[in-house]
């Protein structure tokens, strides 16, 4: 525990000017960022009696081991550099919003030519208009399978629609009038993209003028005798206002706004938001986030919307965000977020109206999403914490073990041996620092060779990271932070527990590395599969943890997601290597088209099931090229998965 007097500023360095500051740990890690109008104030606040601070800002102060600041010449450029800051560095002790759930989207490839709908998940991508996200994948789907009858876009997918250009007739949803079948020429590209961009207005909220437009049209249709048409024009009608139904009026104004509700405790924090778009919902979501800071609900809702909107693109942002509290910095942020919309940006709280009830309504959601967090969080947090426990006393380790590494080895008949690197920290899988490991030069079926290799290449990197020519050292060691680039070394951490996947011999290997790198002090354990026995080395007995033991649960869930993760790369340089195996006595096809044909499909199996047509269509392939493929894979056996170890 560091004694913050030790680095604080000397008296008058600090500026007052605004800007942005971050706390650094002995290793130099960013574990705090922060921002101030004033500098001087805010720091020294920082610097008076613990006994004063609040136990969170305690804990980052005794933590941290310096503090450094930038100057900036607005408020709202400290804004922007401090979420660039917390996205970078993703300090700590900052709160970070993560989704309870993932949320479905609807989309548009509007950058397409013929731009098609469809339900999607995950990060948004160029070149697509986004709408929601929505509560439920089944809801989207069945809004847009109205709205195809009245607007019948293109909804399939790129192979369905290539498909049926080549044999010159729509799929089904052309038959019944729920798609314009651009893929056949029934309509061209500046049709089919109308018809798109009136889509996407009747999502956007602008819903009135297309059901009065609707209601002329059948009308005239009637007085002129043209029955059909207007029976037609009274279904469309219906089918829009069955998809209106199905998203009730809150707002009677027709406001687009974002409703933002909060509920906290001392230790986390619930938001949840509901996207209301021409006084209609048009989708909601949540986040949880640990309390890690010190601040009263206006300065979590200034988070929120920098981590919010921080990322997002001008269309995303309403031109009114309706909030429980203001930020202090409220015209700032309205600045900021404008500069981003491109228009005006208005942060309120609402005081009376449909407004208010509405957000009366978001609040009750964000309390009943904490509740139910903390209830599986209770008893998952309460878990992790006594299998960390258990492995250190049946380990009978120095300390609990915060980071464990679990390596495993993975080879197909002794070809093609690949290595898993997996990290757990705190009980929890930190994906972002998992690696793969290509093993050459060692008998595929020699496992121990293989874990030899991997764990000496791991450590090895760790000593680099950690040598005086990766960079300055500080009181404590090495730097875990590259000064340069600012990013942590991800490889120059030292695990709390090493664990390889067998028994006593990959432990020895695994040993070995450790002490010819003269890291013998790592502990490390083994876990073989057949009964759960946990090896350690020197012993010739196993330690046998309860079958209800946590640890072993723990140890197990670490275990076999090193498993997969090997296993994964593995299938995926097994596929590669099938296709360029098949495809190695076709005349024309070099090593380049090779590359560029697995890319097109991916995967042996769906090359296989493609036709001749549909070869052609990869770049860089022609007919004969393609009939010559077809050929080759038609006539090599079914692809059979070997036992994989």
């Amino acid at each position: 525990m560091a004694d913050p007097s030790t680095y604080r500023p000397k008296p008058g360095t600090i500026p007052t000017q605004p800007g942005v500051y971050r706390f650094r740990d002995a290793h130099k890690r960013v574990i705090y960022v922060g921002k101030a109008k004033s500098l001087r104030p805010r720091l020294s606040s920082y610097f008076q009696d613990l006994a004063n601070l609040h136990p969170r800002t305690q804990t980052m102060v005794t933590t941290a081991a310096s503090v450094e600041w930038t100057v900036v010449n607005t408020e709202v450029e400290a804004l922007q550099l401090e979420y660039s800051w917390i996205k970078e560095f993703d300090p700590r002790f900052n709160v970070k919003y993560r989704d309870d759930k993932s949320y479905p989207w609807l989309a548009v490839t509007v950058g397409e030519e013929f731009p098609r709908v469809m339900v999607g998940r995950g990060a948004k991508k160029k070149g697509t208009r986004y709408f929601g996200p929505y509560g439920h994948a089944w809801a989207i789907r069945e809004t847009v399978d109205l709205l195809l009858r009245v607007f019948p876009m293109r909804s399939c997918s790129n192979g369905v629609f290539k498909r049926s250009q080549q044999i010159g007739r729509p799929c089904l949803l052309g038959y019944i009038d729920k798609c314009a079948a651009p893929c056949v020429g029934k309509v061209d590209a500046d049709e089919h993209r109308a018809i798109v961009e009136d889509f996407c207005e009747f999502m956007g909220g602008r819903t009135g003028a297309f059901v009065k437009r609707l209601e002329k049209e059948m009308y005239a249709a009637s007085d002129a005798m043209e029955f059909e048409k207007a029976a037609r024009l009274r279904d469309d009608l219906g089918a829009l206002n069955k998809a209106l139904e199905k998203q009730a009026v809150v707002l009677g104004d027709g406001t687009d706004a974002d409703v933002i509700a909060v509920a906290e405790d001392p230790l986390e924090v619930a938001v949840q938001i509901f996207y209301v778009r021409g006084g209609r919902i048009r989708g909601q979501r949540g986040w949880v986030a640990d309390r890690v800071e010190e601040g009263d609900t206006g300065d979590l809702v200034e988070h929120f919307l920098l981590q919010l909107y921080g990322g997002e693109s001008g269309d995303s942002i309403p031109r009114e965000i309706l909030v429980p509290a203001l930020p202090a910095d409220a015209a700032t942020l309205e600045q900021l977020l404008g500069e981003i919309r491109g228009a005006k940006v208005a942060i309120r709280v609402p005081q009376r109206g449909d407004k208010k009830t509405l957000q009366e309504t978001v609040a009750r959601n964000a309390v009943q999403a904490l509740a139910l967090h903390k209830t599986k969080r209770a008893s998952d947090l309460t878990t992790r914490n006594r299998a960390l426990e258990e492995i250190q006393e049946a380990l009978e380790l120095g300390e609990v073990p915060l980071r464990i590494e679990c390596y495993d080895i993975s080879n197909l008949q002794g070809t093609e041996v690949v290595a898993s690197m997996v990290v757990f920290e705190d009980g929890l899988p930190r994906k972002s620092e998992y690696r793969r490991f290509v093993i050459r030069g060692v008998d595929g079926q020699n496992d121990v060779a293989s874990m030899h290799e991997v764990i000496t290449r791991r450590f090895r990197r760790l000593l680099d990271e950690r040598s005086p020519e990766a960079g300055p050292t500080s009181d404590s060691g090495p730097m875990l932070v590259d000064p340069e680039t600012g990013k942590p070394r991800k490889f120059a951490y030292v695990p709390g527990l090493v664990v390889v996947d067998g028994g006593p011999p990959q432990v020895a290997a695994a040993v070995q590395a450790l002490a010819e790198l003269g890291l013998g002090d790592i502990p490390v354990c083994g876990l073989a599969k057949r009964l759960e026995e946990v090896w350690v080395p020197g012993e010739e007995d196993p330690v046998i943890m309860p079958r209800t033991s946590e640890g072993l649960y723990l140890l197990q869930r670490v275990r076999d997601e090193a498993h997969r993760f090997a296993i994964t790369h593995h299938r995926g340089r097994r596929s590669k290597t099938m296709v360029e195996s098949v495809l190695d006595d076709v005349p024309g096809l070099g090593e380049v088209r090779r590359k560029t044909l697995l890319k097109h499909f991916g995967s042996l199996r769906k090359l296989r099931a493609a036709s001749v047509e549909e070869i052609a269509q990869a770049p860089g392939i022609g007919p004969a090229i393609a009939a010559a493929i077809h050929q080759a894979v038609s006539q090599s056996p079914a692809t059979q998965a070997p036992q994989e170890q």
